[in-house]
């Protein structure tokens, strides 16, 4: 017990002398920054002006990890890099549902909903897409931009009806991830992906 007591009195004394060891820099320092004159912020802000200097050496860190955007750092920002690591662990590197670029630059390619539909001499026409040049029976996609897989179980038959007839007349695909994929219209293509733990699809009797 007494040897407790005499560890918390030392604890307590430590404490103590490391408060006032504190106090004693924070006041040289406040004394030594209020007499200077060469540093206007810490004669103004004295020994809290001091961290101002050391905020601007670690803003680079903090800013690269906690305040920086996706595409505001150069030569090569975050999205960049972290491109580059995904795609040199063989991940996926595509990144759907929205963009992080900026938008306002003159000549950036961006997708708007059009009140009317385009014309025929203003569609701008694309190369088909060929898919696994070196397999047995390499595919050649039609189409570039194509309706990605969603949740189709919860919107009515007549919208993934609809989605499959303007697939079918605008001669894209619709992706399907469901193991029974919705009804769709006769004539529009399908990409089915199989789900995890199933190997095979079976034709409706």
């Amino acid at each position: 017990m007494d040897f407790a007591f005499r560890a918390m009195q030392a604890m307590a004394l430590g404490f103590v002398v490391v408060l006032g060891l504190l106090l004693l820099v924070a006041l040289v320092l406040f004394v030594i920054d209020r007499n200077q004159t060469g540093d206007a912020i810490r004669r103004n802000y004295p020994v809290i002006g001091r961290f101002r200097h050391l905020f601007t050496e670690l803003g680079e860190f903090f800013r690269q990890y906690f305040f920086a955007m996706d595409r505001e750092e150069m030569p090569f920002n975050r999205a960049q890099r972290d491109w580059v690591d995904r795609a040199s662990k063989g991940e996926a590197n595509t990144v759907a549902f929205g963009s992080t670029r900026n938008l306002s630059i003159p000549g950036t390619a961006i997708f708007v909903n059009a009140p009317f539909p385009p014309l025929d001499d203003q569609y701008a026409s694309s190369e088909p897409l060929l898919i696994g040049p070196t397999a047995r029976t390499p595919y050649l996609a039609p189409s570039f931009f194509n309706i990605s897989g969603m949740s189709y179980g919860v919107i009515s038959r007549p919208a993934v009806e609809a989605l499959s007839r303007g697939a079918r007349e605008a001669g894209v695909w619709s992706e399907h991830r469901r193991r029974r994929p919705q009804p769709l219209s006769p004539g529009g293509w399908m990409r089915h992906r199989l789900p995890d733990r199933h190997r095979e699809i079976r034709r409706a009797r």
